[in-house]
């Protein structure tokens, strides 16, 4: 079986597993609470999650961070449900980061 581009453990050259904790910034705070109330509502699965994640194009999952990755997939899985649409989406990020200002 081929790898994935997420399966980089083990790999020449990917280095060690960072295990250092670090202080979680609001909108990782935000993004795992999200996570959670998704599950919690049956909205979606550990599983669900974990093969938006592994489907991600393989340049965007190397560029994103840990929660990015959650957030894209939280989003795809809000897509294929029809929970909420693209556009949708890409509207009321606009409307945040005019109003926060960007992550």
């Amino acid at each position: 079986m081929q790898r994935g581009h997420h399966d980089i453990g083990g790999l020449p050259g990917a280095g060690p597993i960072e295990k250092s904790q670090h202080e979680l910034s609001d909108w990782e705070i935000l993004a795992d609470a999200v996570n959670q109330a998704l599950g919690a509502r049956g909205v979606k699965r550990t599983d669900e999650l974990r093969r938006a994640r592994e489907e991600m194009d393989s340049d965007a999952y190397r560029e994103m961070n840990y929660y990015e990755r959650w957030i894209a997939s939280m989003e795809t899985i809000l897509i294929e449900k029809g929970i909420l649409t693209k556009d949708e989406i890409d509207k009321r990020v606009v409307e945040f980061e005019k109003k926060w200002g960007e992550p």
